[in-house]
């Protein structure tokens, strides 16, 4: 069941823009564009995790951030702000916001930012405490970043070894390029995509995926890569 994002924004374009990024993510979303409704849409939708603005009609985002822990709802919230003042930053966080995007915001930074925030409330993932894992006939070793498939062993980087972890906890599943870079090289990298596409050709080479079709990584084209299931 895809995880389920409660958006509370009043402005329209950026509201249909988060929904449409989130549903691209794989994300279910709820969203209300009022303070005063947000606290009703919390209950009926039960999300994940709270994107909330914090200019809002009939309540403030300070506010709805308060009465949400004040019921000791410990559901993550991301707050957004056109402020850049420190002051407003640590009104939010005192308040119990996990964190803090200003507007503008790049999709990069906000999509890596609600993953760590997902990742954290989820405890420790399955995949980074496996000391090893398979992907086809091949074993990654997470403790001696190693490949191994017959008796042919390969070196892989760290930023190899984080990819094929992501790609092992998501079997199947499209993941975007911004995702991949954004939660393998972090939201403040600002490179291009090259850098992911080569690195992913680096990768099919150790996995013994040399010729024109891959078996294990593959391209989805416009979007980013999956692993084969």
């Amino acid at each position: 069941m895809n995880q389920k994002i409660l958006i509370v924004e009043d402005d329209p374009h950026i509201l249909l823009g988060l929904e449409e990024v989130l549903r691209s993510e794989c994300f279910d979303v709820a969203a209300c564009n009022r303070g005063d409704h947000a606290l009703q849409a919390f209950n009926k939708h039960h999300p994940a995790l709270v994107i909330l603005d914090v200019m809002l009609p009939g309540m403030s985002g300070y506010d709805v951030c308060r009465a949400l822990r004040s019921r000791k709802i410990t559901t993550p919230i991301l707050m957004l702000t056109a402020k850049g003042q420190e002051i407003d930053k640590v009104v939010g966080l005192d308040l119990g916001a996990d964190d803090y995007v200003t507007k503008p915001f790049g999709v990069r930074e906000l999509l890596a930012r609600i993953h760590a925030l997902l990742r954290r409330t989820a405890g420790p993932s399955k995949v980074n405490s496996e000391a090893c894992f398979k992907i086809g006939l091949v074993t990654i070793n997470t403790k001696t970043f190693e490949a191994t498939r017959g008796k042919i062993t390969e070196k892989l980087t760290a930023k190899e070894l984080k990819l094929l972890q992501l790609f092992h906890a998501h079997p199947g599943e499209v993941l975007s390029r911004d995702r991949l870079l954004s939660e393998v090289w972090g939201y403040n990298y600002y490179g291009t995509t090259r850098t992911l596409d080569q690195v992913v050709v680096q990768l099919r080479k150790k996995l013994g995926d040399n010729g024109a079709e891959p078996r294990h990584l593959l391209t989805v084209h416009g979007i980013g890569y999956k692993l084969a299931s």
